[in-house]
C-alpha cells in the first residue's frame, strides 16, 4: 500500500485520450499572461487592500504586499520551470504527481478544489456588492433577501441572516459557465478584453488619484503596535496572509498547458509577466489609497470607492471604480472556470476520479461536464455562503501547493537531471528553499480556526481518495 501512495508518473508528455477529442492550442503567450492577471486582479486590489490597512497594516500595507510578491515570485520561478518540463493542464497537481508521488499529487490536487473553486465563489459575493452599488446610481434597489447570503458566521457558528439567495452572484456564474462551455476561443477573448479594459481602469484611478494624495497619511509608515496583529510588523505580517489572497491566481496560466501553442516558451513568460504586472499595479493602488485618506477610514467593502468619495474633484472617478471592480471580480470567476475543470480532466484521465471527468466536447473541445460541475458548484457555494467563510481556506490550500511545487523542482533535479529544461530555475537550491521558507512563514500566521477548517477539508478529500481514487488509479492498474 506504501508504493502505491508513493507511486510516481514518469511520462511527462500530455496525456493521450485515445479516440477522445483533443483541446484546441490557440493559446500564445499574450493570451496566457491576460489568464494570469485575469485570475489575479479582482477581489485583492479592489477590496482586501483597504482591510488589510485599516485593520493591520496602516500604510505599510505596501510592504504587505511586496512580502507576499517575494513569495509568490519563488514559486512563480518553480512554476515557469515544471511547464517546460511537464507541459499538462494539471498545473501543480501534475508536477506533484511526478515528484512526490500519487497520494501527494491527490492532496494537491484536492487543495486546488479551494484555490481556484472555492475562491471564485468568494469573488462572486465581493461581485454582488459593487453590482448593487451600482445599479443605485440609477434608483434600482434590490431586496436584500435577493443579495445576501442566507448564512452568516458568527460567534463561531453559524446563524441565519433571513436572506434567500446571493442571486446576482449566481446569474453572473451561469453565464460564465456557459461562455467556458462553449470554448476556449471564445472565453479566452473575452478575458483579454476584460483584463484589458480593467488594467486601464487601475492606471486611470492611479494617475488621476495621485494629484491628490496627501503624504502626511503616510505618517508614520508603520503605525505603533496595538496588539500581536494590530499594526507594527506583526500587522505587516498579518497583512501579508492577506493579500497572499490577491495574488492566488498567477499560476492558473500552467492549467492551460495544453491548449498553449508552444507550451515550453509561452508558460514562463505568462506566468513571470503576469506577476510583475500584478504587483505594480497593486503597490501603486495601495499607495494612492492609504494618501487619498487615512488607512483607518479604508476598512469598508468598498475602500476605493471610500478614498474617490472623500475628494469632490474624484467623483467622476467612482463610476469607472464600479465598472472596474464588476469587471475585475468577473473576469477572475472566469479564469478559475476555466482552471478548475482542467485540474478535473487530467485527474479524471489518471483514474483518481470517474471517467466522465476525462470527457471533451466533439464540438467545442472543452472539459463540458467539468465546466457544468464546477460551475454548478461555484454558484452554490456563492448563493448560501458569505465572504468570509469561503475565503477562510483558500490561502492556506494555495501555501501548501506552493510548498509541494518549491519541493518539486528541487527533487526533479536530483532524480531526473537529465531532462531538457528550456527555462531553469537561477540558484535553484536557494530559490526553492526561499519558497518552501516563505510559505511556511505565511501559513504560521493562520489562526487555529483555519486550520481546523483544513483539517476537514482534509479528511474529506481522504475518505473520496482511498474511497475511489486509490482502487481505480490507472499508475495503479500498470503496475
Amino acid at each position: 500500500m506504501l508504493g502505491q501512495l508513493l507511486a510516481k508518473k514518469t511520462d511527462f508528455a500530455p496525456v493521450d485520450a485515445g479516440n477522445e477529442p483533443s483541446l484546441r492550442r490557440t493559446l500564445g503567450p499574450w493570451g496566457l499572461t491576460a489568464l494570469g492577471i485575469g485570475a489575479v486582479i479582482g477581489g485583492g486590489i479592489f477590496v482586501i487592500t483597504g482591510q488589510a490597512a485599516a485593520e493591520h497594516a496602516g500604510p505599510a500595507v505596501l510592504l504587505s504586499f511586496i512580502i507576499a510578491a517575494v513569495c509568490c515570485s519563488f514559486t512563480a520561478l518553480c512554476y515557469a520551470e515544471f511547464a517546460t518540463l511537464i507541459p499538462m493542464s494539471g498545473s501543480s497537481y501534475s508536477y506533484a504527481y511526478a515528484t512526490l508521488g500519487e497520494f501527494a499529487a491527490w492532496f494537491i490536487g484536492w487543495n486546488m478544489v479551494l484555490e481556484y473553486g472555492v475562491s471564485a465563489s468568494a469573488v462572486a459575493v465581493s461581485w454582488t456588492g459593487y453590482f448593487t452599488s451600482f445599479l443605485d446610481h440609477f434608483g434600482v434597489h434590490l431586496p436584500a433577501q435577493l443579495t445576501n447570503a442566507p448564512l452568516a458566521f458568527q460567534d463561531n457558528h453559524l446563524v441565519a441572516t433571513g436572506a434567500f439567495i446571493n442571486l446576482p452572484a449566481v446569474v453572473m456564474i451561469l453565464l460564465l459557465t456557459w461562455l467556458c462551455y462553449v470554448g476556449i476561443r471564445e472565453s479566452s477573448g473575452a478575458n483579454t478584453a476584460m483584463v484589458a479594459l480593467k488594467v486601464a481602469l487601475i492606471v486611470i484611478v492611479i494617475i488621476a488619484g495621485s494629484r491628490y494624495v496627501d503624504t502626511a497619511n503616510w505618517h508614520p509608515f508603520i503605525p505603533e503596535a496595538q496588539g500581536p496583529e494590530k499594526y507594527g510588523w506583526g500587522g505587516i505580517m498579518r497583512a501579508a496572509t492577506l493579500v497572499f489572497f490577491a495574488y492566488i491566481g498567477f499560476e492558473a496560466t500552467s492549467t492551460a498547458a495544453q491548449e498553449a501553442k508552444n507550451p515550453q516558451r509561452d508558460l514562463p513568460i505568462g506566468t513571470l509577466a503576469s506577476l510583475a504586472i500584478c504587483t505594480i499595479l497593486y503597490i501603486g493602488m495601495a499607495a494612492v489609497l492609504t494618501g487619498l485618506i487615512p488607512y483607518t477610514e479604508l476598512g469598508t467593502s468598498e475602500p476605493v470607492v471610500t478614498a474617490v468619495k472623500a475628494h469632490p474633484q474624484l467623483d467622476w472617478l467612482r463610476w469607472l471604480v464600479e465598472i472596474g471592480a464588476m469587471i475585475g471580480l468577473a473576469s477572475v470567476v472566469l479564469v478559475m472556470i476555466i482552471a478548475q475543470p482542467r485540474i478535473f480532466m487530467i485527474m479524471g484521465r489518471d483514474g483518481m476520479l470517474p471517467p466522465v471527468f476525462a470527457k471533451i466536447h466533439p464540438r467545442y473541445r472543452t472539459p463540458h461536464i467539468n465546466t457544468l460541475i464546477t460551475g454548478a458548484g461555484i454558484a452554490l457555494l456563492a448563493a448560501i455562503f458569505p465572504l468570509d467563510i469561503l475565503g477562510d481556506l483558500v490561502s492556506m490550500g494555495t501555501l501548501i501547493a506552493f510548498v509541494a511545487v518549491c519541493l518539486g523542482v528541487l527533487i526533479l533535479r536530483r532524480t531526473r537531471p537529465e531532462l531538457p529544461r528550456t527555462f531553469r530555475v537561477p540558484a535553484a537550491t536557494l530559490t526553492c528553499t526561499l519558497g518552501v521558507l516563505s510559505c511556511l512563514v505565511l501559513l504560521y500566521w493562520e489562526n487555529w480556526y483555519n486550520w481546523s477548517l483544513m483539517g476537514l477539508w482534509t479528511l474529506l478529500g481522504l475518505v473520496i481518495y482511498f474511497g475511489y481514487g486509490y482502487r481505480h488509479s490507472k499508475l495503479r492498474a500498470q503496475a
